[in-house]
């Protein structure tokens, strides 16, 4: 699992636009705390906090503290806006859970030992159908990564969500089919056809060189032309 997050946020008296562009002054950034069978607060986390958490790669796939008044409560990102050009955080929507709570969270798929896939030795290459799998896993087991082995997988052999070890108690939210995660393919091989691009080749060129005299099936259709101006 990931280190947890923490957050030191303070309760946002101001709402709306104009509460959230004084936070954003002031250093903050501004939130919104739900779930759990509660109302919403609007709330203000530190910049340096966000911006650490989303450079930790699992900022919305694993739980955080959320600390105000020296209590913590257990959160879980469930979405951030970034500033289209700079990229900073301009607002976090955080989700109150508990630890033993069922939740759905996208887990990213990593993939190990290509070095041992023959497929891939021999020139094949490696078709990601999933980057990440959705479970739905308790808040205090949500694994960072999903480790996908390719030992021994050759061209024409595939990565399956059973080939797959899970967290205990945790399962796919997908449970009708064993969906692919990945495949090994081969390179498609390009089909020159010579002799056929050779002899189109030859009959553009016999009709663009008509006879030497103006005689060609071109003129013919000038001069036929220029009599039905006439």
């Amino acid at each position: 699992m990931a280190d947890t997050l923490n957050f030191n946020v303070e309760i946002r008296e101001r709402t709306g636009k104009g509460g959230a562009r004084e936070a954003r002054r002031n250093g903050k950034v501004p939130g919104v705390l739900y779930g759990g069978g509660e109302d919403p607060v609007a709330v203000n986390l530190k910049l340096n906090e966000v911006i650490k958490g989303i450079n930790s790669g699992h900022f919305l796939t694993s739980t955080a503290n959320l600390v105000h008044d020296g209590k913590k409560q257990l959160v879980i990102p469930q979405a951030i806006q970034l500033d289209p050009v700079s990229d900073m955080p301009l607002h976090v929507d955080l989700y109150r859970v508990k630890a033993s709570q069922v939740i759905a969270v996208e887990v990213p798929v990593h993939f190990t030992n290509e070095d041992e896939a023959p497929g891939l030795n021999r020139g094949g290459s490696l078709n990601i159908v999933r980057f990440a799998v959705e479970l739905n896993v308790r808040a205090d087991s949500i694994p960072e990564a999903l480790e996908a082995d390719l030992t021994g997988l050759d061209i024409g052999d595939n990565v399956k969500i059973s080939d797959i070890k899970l967290p205990k108690g945790a399962e796919p939210t997908i449970t009708d089919r064993d969906f692919t995660i990945a495949t090994i393919v081969g390179k498609m091989a390009e089909v020159v056809e010579e002799t056929e691009d050779e002899t189109e080749a030859g009959d553009v060129e016999a009709i663009n060189q008509s006879d030497e005299d103006g005689e060609g099936e071109g003129d013919a259709e000038g001069e036929g032309e220029e009599e039905s101006k006439e």
